[in-house]
């Protein structure tokens, strides 16, 4: 593998509960400055969001493409939210080019604006917003393995400066983060987080085994009440894929007084 291939799979919290001080949320705005200063300062970020899903791979080509305030019912400021980072046009048709050669449908979009999946770790991640993003969608159908192959398209994009993210959440039952909270769901959470670790940091598997666990995620105890819907999952795929190895770093985190996770692939 390319040691300078680096990916970060991280939890993006409730919206944009991080960014309006929210206490719950105080451990992943922590753990995002942290890892930010940990790594090199990328040239560029290609970012897949667990919220956008397209019917083939989206790639946001705009030089300007603004912010999308994809959430509601929060107070007006989260609608101010101001996060000015450019496109990158030129980086958005290499990613094509990639996509393409690998038989993955792809198209581009010049109208999507940058979500809230993006704005809101960037801006605890890099708050001058002077790095240039370009943004990935999911593939509608959800498929675990579209996605790693995703990844692994990516791979010979010139640039190793680059950092992709995937930006999603290790847990994602939100009926239950919003519920009475209950000693079987905080089992369930314990328990499937101890799974993510190791099928992301574990030295001792073969990467043949790795691809195999990710791919059937769904069989791990409790991994449909962790994720009823996998949107917010198979960004870790896409990582994984562009990377194919162990993580170098896992980070436990608590968010919204649940446990979930960051993982962190810095071969450099």
């Amino acid at each position: 593998m390319d040691k300078q291939r680096r990916a970060l799979y991280l939890s993006h919290g409730g919206g944009p509960l991080p960014l309006l001080g929210d206490e719950s949320h105080e451990e992943m705005v922590s753990c995002l400055q942290r890892i930010s200063k940990s790594i090199e300062k990328p040239s560029a970020i290609i970012l897949v969001s667990a919220h956008w899903e397209a019917a083939e791979a989206s790639v946001i080509s705009d030089e300007n493409p603004g912010l999308l305030y994809d959430y509601g019912g929060f107070p007006p400021e989260a609608y101010a939210i101001n996060y000015p980072c450019r496109g990158n046009p030129k980086l958005a048709s290499l990613i094509l080019e990639q996509l393409k050669a690998a038989n993955i449908k792809v198209m581009t979009d010049a109208k999507r604006k940058f979500d809230h999946g993006l704005f809101v770790p960037l801006k605890i991640m890099y708050p001058e917003a002077d790095i240039p993003c370009v943004q990935i969608s999911l593939i509608r159908g959800l498929d675990p393995k579209e996605h790693i192959d995703l990844g692994r398209a990516l791979q010979n994009l010139a640039d190793s400066s680059i950092l992709l993210i995937g930006s999603g959440s290790s847990y994602h039952n939100q009926r239950e983060i919003f519920g009475p909270g209950t000693e079987e769901a905080k089992n369930a959470n314990g328990s499937f987080e101890e799974w993510i670790k190791s099928a992301c940091a574990d030295q001792s598997i073969s990467e043949i085994e790795r691809v195999e666990k990710l791919i059937n995620w769904e069989s791990v105890p409790h991994a449909r009440f962790c994720h009823p819907r996998e949107e917010h999952l198979l960004p870790l795929h896409v990582c994984y894929g562009y990377t194919e190895s162990a993580c170098s770093k896992s980070y436990g985190v608590r968010i919204l007084n649940r446990e979930m996770s960051m993982h962190l692939w810095d071969m450099g």
